[in-house]
């Protein structure tokens, strides 16, 4: 069988979906490579930066990995504004909508709301509220968030920074995403 012959689910038998299961598993096995893959659009040029956000995610995975956090953090640094070209309004939930199988909840919470956190060192410049994340302020996760943005977002721009190439990344993305957490 190279396809299913239903056109409507409520139609099919158990055989077509044991088939169209076993395709979508070995779609899902192949998600590191589509992931890494989708790394190349964030080579693109955000007019005004000193570099592309692809430099910039390997500066912050860099950093993170260089400061010993857990394998887990230094992919989420990486990954983080993985949705820059398709949601640039929401990239943090985009991201963290692609990472939620795979990682902690506090990891998820940290990259969905990182916008957030990052606006503290611009918002005011712009006209709003630098202080927008101290609605978070009581969450279990607020400082994470804090220090992750401090560490591995905002000060992550540098030309001059030596970072490690994505070859570096790519064994620690393939391990995390083949191992879904699903908290």
């Amino acid at each position: 069988m190279n396809t299913v012959r239903f056109t409507r689910i409520e139609d099919s038998t158990k055989e077509e979906i044991e088939f169209v299961i076993a395709r979508e598993e070995a779609f899902i096995h192949d998600l590191p490579d589509r992931i890494l893959a989708a790394m190349e659009s964030l080579k693109v040029s955000f007019d005004g930066f000193p570099i592309t956000r692809y430099e910039h995610s390997l500066q912050a995975a860099t950093r993170a990995y260089r400061n010993g956090e857990s394998q887990e953090i230094v992919v989420a640094a990486l990954l983080h504004d993985i949705g820059d070209i398709l949601a640039p309004r929401n990239h943090g939930e985009m991201a963290a909508a692609v990472l939620k199988p795979y990682v902690s909840e506090q990891t998820y919470w940290i990259v969905k709301h990182h916008s957030l956190f990052q606006s503290y060192y611009y918002a005011h410049h712009l006209g709003g509220d630098r202080f927008a994340r101290e609605k978070y302020r009581d969450h279990p996760y607020y400082q994470k968030a804090v220090e992750f943005c401090d560490r591995y977002d905002q000060n992550c721009f540098d030309p001059n920074y030596q970072s490690m190439p994505i070859e570096f990344f790519e064994p620690m993305v393939k391990q995390l995403l083949s191992k879904p957490v699903c908290f």
